[in-house]
């Protein structure tokens, strides 16, 4: 590895706002010197519905990011999130063919594509190949098998893909910039790395990311993704219940969301009223607390119940010993770990941004992109460092999860 300083970009091109951080990396750590927002526009529950909209946003927040850095930034790593991305299991087994029965890389990479190799309906392309442990003589093996002794090697991978024009879509974004985009990571992944810890990884649990327009979750065990999964909704479809409930201009239904809304119903005074600005200026109006908290309750218990029944019999409370860790924007609603563990029935908490952060930037709303910088360290440790901009193409979408 290069001693070359490296200056990686962490992209999340959101529903609501574009976030981007800057990576500054020297061979053996990371600080991050770079920050740069901008409101999203041309993008609807995590996809570009307006190519020109989204680029001018994104462009916007990498060039206050590099500003704030000042450094230009050498590739990007991009987080993927959207309703077209799907996933399956799939898993192969190969008899050991040394006559010892020791199992060496040949007979690993012979398992691994097999795994790999089911094909995908046409139009489709592959975002992330996630390996499970492997298991020997149906042991399970949470390293590498090498050099065991053995007669039959397994091994599976839950194979995450989506919508080839898609991904064409977020990543030509990010080139009109004249940038290389690295790598294309899950959202559920790089955010539920930044929120659970190893241990909870290997006894198991469910990271949800609540975002603007989707819900992203990655369900961990033995130490690794299991299961992955997006749900099309997320705060903004809150914020459009209270607008039609209580007919208000979604600026306005916004307002009130963050100021009362709960994900459970608390208030117990079908009588209280609150103050839409409470300034009682021309225009101010009062609101029924007890009708905000039922819509938003009302609406948030739906959105977990549908990721419980996405994951279906892989989750079950036993499985899942960590619990349930909740991240995101939407994740800020008062009440919404307590909801979480009543719909999964195991503990939940929201998910803390490691100390390593800076006071300023620890927000639930900005845990995928600095997830995308903690996996923007680790691929530079296994890959020669890019070239300067102006090179760069992504033919191929590389697997940053996928061991072989």
């Amino acid at each position: 590895m290069s001693s070359r300083t490296t200056f990686i970009g962490a992209v999340e091109i959101g529903t609501s706002k574009i976030t981007v951080f800057i990576g500054e990396y020297t061979g053996r750590e990371l600080a991050i010197i770079g920050h740069g927002e901008c409101s999203s526009r041309g993008i609807i529950k995590g996809a570009v519905v307006d190519y020109k909209a989204a680029s001018e946003c994104t462009h916007s927040a990498l060039e206050h990011a590099e500003r704030d850095a000042g450094e230009r930034i050498d590739c990007v790593f991009l987080a993927q999130t959207g309703g077209h991305l799907e996933g399956f299991y799939n898993e192969a087994s190969v008899n050991v063919k040394a006559a010892d029965n020791m199992i060496d890389r040949g007979d690993i990479r012979t398992v691994c594509d097999l795994a790999k190799s089911k094909e995908l309906p046409a139009g489709r392309m592959v975002v992330h190949h996630i390996r499970r442990p492997f298991r020997v003589d149906g042991r399970l093996v949470p390293t590498s098998p090498e050099n065991l002794v053995g007669q039959r090697l397994e091994v599976g991978y839950w194979t995450v893909h989506g919508l080839e024009q898609r991904l064409a879509d977020n990543i030509h974004v990010i080139r009109g910039f004249n940038l290389e985009v690295r790598d294309l990571v899950l959202a559920s992944l790089a955010s539920g790395h930044m929120v659970t810890t190893p241990e909870e990884r290997q006894h198991g649990v469910l990271a949800i990311d609540l975002g603007a327009g989707t819900t992203d979750f990655a369900l961990y065990r033995d130490g690794v993704a299991h299961t992955t999964g997006v749900v099309p909704v997320g705060g903004t479809h809150l914020t459009n219940d209270l607008s039609i409930g209580l007919r208000l201009t979604e600026s306005q239904a916004e307002k009130l969301k963050l100021r009362f809304g709960r994900a459970l119903v608390q208030v117990r005074d079908k009588n209280e009223k609150v103050w839409l600005d409470g300034n009682f200026a021309i225009g101010d109006r009062q609101f029924p607390r007890l009708a905000i908290e039922q819509i938003t309750a009302t609406r948030t218990w739906e959105l977990l119940e549908v990721v419980k029944k996405r994951l279906g019999g892989v989750f079950t409370p036993e499985s899942c010993a960590a619990g349930v860790v909740l991240t995101g924007g939407t994740a800020k609603l008062a009440g919404i770990a307590e909801a979480a563990a009543k719909v999964f029935g195991v503990p939940a908490r929201l998910g803390e941004t490691p100390s390593w952060v800076a006071e300023n930037l620890r927000d639930p709303g900005s845990n995928t992109a600095l997830g995308l910088l903690y996996y923007g360290l680790s691929a530079q440790n296994e890959r020669p460092p890019p070239t300067r901009r102006g090179g760069g193409f992504l033919s191929n979408v590389k697997r940053l999860f996928a061991s072989s």
